[in-house]
């Protein structure tokens, strides 16, 4: 199996930077999808860019799955929701580096984001499944890969792989530097 590129814990608190919440504002890219109630699953989610105000989206009743590799941007997350008083309403959960384990979720979640992270993943088809499986029926997922990293034909290889384990494209949103798409179950 090919080695995978996995970004480093450390380079965590460098993804934070105000010029990113300007390129990358959590409310406008997730804003139209998150509500109140819901459960979401930030696949990736490092040390919790999107995570801690996707909790503040699915408020008080809802919970975010919070699925990273490294044990360390779990740590870096529960400190961060904590601080944002949100440490309720997130579930740290490390994966592995061929699975995500989610079988405790199956047909739970709401919502899922994928963002800027499929690439260092070595089996998407298995990424694909899981988290199809995970989600209930009429849920989202909002895939999106840098521009930089994943050329076109790549990302189209990898949406395929999700539209084969069922996903259908529901829309095409904008996002700055980045192939995004809005998948259904």
């Amino acid at each position: 199996m090919a080695e995978t590129f996995v970004c480093p814990w450390w380079a965590g608190h460098s993804l934070n930077w105000r010029a990113r919440k300007i390129l990358h504002s959590p409310k406008a890219i997730l804003g139209p999808y998150l509500k109140a109630g819901m459960t979401a699953l930030d696949i990736g989610c490092g040390m919790g860019y999107f995570t801690i105000p996707m909790a503040k989206m699915v408020g008080d009743n809802g919970k975010v799955i919070a699925v990273d590799l490294q044990q360390k941007m779990l740590a870096g997350i529960q400190q961060n929701a904590q601080k944002s008083g949100v440490d309720q309403l997130i579930i740290p959960h490390q994966c592995e580096q061929s699975a995500l384990s989610l079988e405790d979720y199956t047909g739970c979640i709401d919502f899922a984001l994928a963002f800027m992270m499929a690439h260092e993943v070595p089996d998407q088809d298995r990424l694909a499944r899981e988290v199809y499986a995970a989600l209930r029926d009429g849920g989202l997922l909002l895939f999106a890969e840098p521009i930089g990293h994943v050329g076109k034909s790549a990302y189209r290889k990898s949406l395929r792989i999700f539209e084969q384990h069922g996903f259908r494209v529901r829309e095409m949103p904008r996002i700055a530097i980045c192939r995004a798409v809005l998948l259904e179950k």
